[in-house]
């Protein structure tokens, strides 16, 4: 979670693909992300984390937090869009439809219970990027060895097929 707009801009900046975004809508408020793993979808967020995160955003709104409810949006990291003219923590999406909303209304309780449970870290979020960025490639790599590699079994195949059949 990003405590100001400046730490909100390096969340944007250093995300990883498989982060989701968590922001009060149209209001003020810390950027919530939430990793997850390689893979996993939206829909593979138990409603219990969707409502922590969702409350940790309202919390951490100026304007949010006095509210009785609030409408919460989240999205992929990826669908997040920047631009030269946005302010310091200010966001787009390249695709709005891939974003969600949820309503959330105050629930100290979940809060005071996360608060309770509190970490504060400082990581080096760009060399969390460069290293995911790096797995990614060497998986790329070896998908393709694997699909190059069946390839030509699969033209080896043909090519004996093709002599067993020819009258040579």
């Amino acid at each position: 979670m990003g405590k100001d707009k400046y730490e909100n801009e390096e969340l944007i900046r250093f995300g990883l693909p498989e982060d989701v975004w968590f922001h009060v809508d149209e209001l003020s408020s810390a950027h919530v992300y939430l990793r997850q793993k390689p893979g996993q979808k939206l829909d593979d967020i138990s409603s219990d984390l969707l409502l922590e995160c969702s409350s940790l955003v309202k919390a951490n709104s100026i304007e949010g937090c006095k509210m009785k409810e609030v409408k919460v949006v989240y999205t992929r990291w990826r669908n997040l869009k920047k631009t030269k003219s946005m302010e310091a923590g200010q966001i787009g999406f390249h695709d709005p439809s891939k974003v969600r909303t949820i309503k959330v209304q105050k629930c100290n309780s979940i809060v005071n219970a996360l608060n309770k449970t509190k970490e504060e870290r400082f990581p080096d979020l760009q060399a969390e990027q460069e290293a995911r960025a790096v797995e990614y490639r060497a998986a790329q790599k070896a998908s393709k060895r694997d699909q190059e590699k069946q390839e030509r079994e699969e033209k080896k195949r043909r090519e004996e097929e093709a002599k067993l059949r020819s009258y040579e």
